[in-house]
């Protein structure tokens, strides 16, 4: 099935964490001005990318990330939420998000190519 293909395995994880990436950018921003908030932090992809190599390779892929505390300095209300850390993360996101989705319906492009199946 395509859907066991490693590129697509792969480009849905990296869809995937880039929806938890923008959830954590969100859940950041909506507690910054909460007294004693501490930011959340979510592992890079490729990060995960190595961990999940690490413990078998695509198909045992987790569905799970990483989210951490950042260990950014507090404001003095213990708060260490950086509002202009947060805009960069998203727009980050939101890149790695359109990538995935190109990767992702490419592929499937050149799939229905080589079967001889146009659009």
């Amino acid at each position: 099935m395509i859907s066991d293909l490693q590129i697509f395995q792969i480009y849905g994880a990296m869809a995937r964490h880039a929806a938890e990436s923008q959830k954590v950018s969100a859940t950041n921003v909506a507690n910054a001005d909460a007294p004693g908030f501490k930011a959340g932090e979510i592992e890079s992809f490729e990060a995960f990318l190595t961990r999940t190599m690490q413990s078998g390779g695509p198909q045992g892929m987790p569905d799970g990330f990483k989210v951490g505390i950042s260990e950014a300095p507090a404001d003095p209300n213990g708060n260490n939420v950086s509002l202009e850390r947060e805009v960069f993360n998203s727009a980050e996101a939101m890149g790695q998000h359109n990538m995935a989705l190109t990767v992702y319906s490419k592929s499937i492009d050149l799939l229905r190519t080589a079967l001889g199946k146009p659009r």
